[in-house]
């Protein structure tokens, strides 16, 4: 009989969500990753089984899988900071790539034909300032963008079980680091209004655009790859509309509860910053009807509102 559905990454930002959303449909859930230092409500979940496990290590891997042996595999782990993979690029192609191979390795071992979702990236397509659909010509212009191409090509060879692929672009919401833009801004305001900052909100390009989808629309669009999608055909997970960097932040700035300066900061700005990302999800809408429901308004209320959250908790815990 086979076990629940695994996820990879489960203790990061979009796996912690999908998480989330499995458990609305599924009795149990497995979930690999590391559960020290993120207060999530699925770690406490009796129904979500943790483990942790080094995808690195192919033996570890394969014990794993073979004890488990689930009935589907969202593949979230890997490492997604951009900005870090410009500072040091091998952690990045050594764990999404061949973290990814490791994994798919172990399914072949072991003969587990099951459906695997690896979830990808839009930063392997080359800068455009049109919408990009999956049809558009492939190019990283950045460490992270080349690892992340290295492991799509890696799981569209993998012939012995049923491999689909996202190609997510930027997504965000509750939960999410402040090595992202849109988190950032929230963190920073969230601070300033517990006294714990001066009022100046601390920002990088304000004139670059985003194609931005909520987390939680994210999530449902992999469960429906899953479900509806082609295997080996890659589907881009966005929201059709780029938003202008300097508009998120009036937007978090008229949910401020105080009066906030804004500033740039060189330190901030990234060594190749792409003006416009911009995305098609027609493939995916017409293979599985799914499309974005949730406003970017609610979006960013809900993230600003996770980090006073955060805030009050920390606050609450020096004192």
């Amino acid at each position: 009989m086979p076990g629940p559905p695994l996820v990879t990454g489960a203790t990061g930002f979009a796996g912690s969500h999908l998480v989330d959303h499995l458990l609305e449909r599924e009795p149990a859930v497995a979930a690999w990753g590391h559960s020290g230092g993120r207060d999530l409500p699925s770690i406490r979940d009796p129904r979500v089984a943790w483990s942790r496990v080094d995808l690195l290590n192919p033996e570890a891997v394969c014990d794993a899988l073979e004890r488990l042996r689930p009935s589907m595999v969202f593949h979230c782990a890997g490492i997604a900071d951009v900005n870090a993979a410009w500072k040091a690029s091998t952690p990045a192609l050594r764990v999404n790539a061949m973290g990814t191979h490791r994994l798919l390795e172990a399914l072949r071992r072991l003969r587990l034909d099951v459906p695997v979702l690896v979830v990808g990236s839009a930063l392997v397509y080359r800068s455009s300032t049109g919408a990009i659909d999956e049809d558009s010509t492939i190019g990283p212009s950045s460490p992270y963008g080349l690892s992340k191409l290295a492991q799509e090509m890696i799981a569209v060879r993998a012939s012995w079980c049923p491999v689909f692929v996202a190609r997510s672009f930027n997504h965000a919401g509750p939960r999410q680091s402040d090595a992202y833009v849109t988190s950032s801004f929230a963190r920073q305001i969230a601070e300033i209004e517990a006294g714990l900052r001066d009022p100046v909100l601390h920002v990088g390009n304000l004139e670059s655009k985003r194609d931005i989808t909520d987390v939680r629309d994210t999530v449902r669009a992999y469960r429906a790859i899953v479900e509806r999608g082609r295997t080996r055909q890659p589907y881009n997970v966005c929201c059709g509309r780029a938003y202008r960097v300097a508009d998120l932040v009036q937007l978090l700035l008229s949910r401020a509860r105080v009066a906030i300066r804004v500033q740039t900061d060189r330190d901030r700005l990234r060594p190749s910053d792409t003006p416009v990302v911009l995305g098609s999800y027609a493939r995916l809408a017409a293979d599985t009807g799914w499309a974005p429901l949730i406003p970017i308004e609610r979006t960013l209320g809900d993230l600003l509102d996770y980090w006073r959250g955060v805030t009050e908790t920390r606050g609450a815990a020096r004192s």
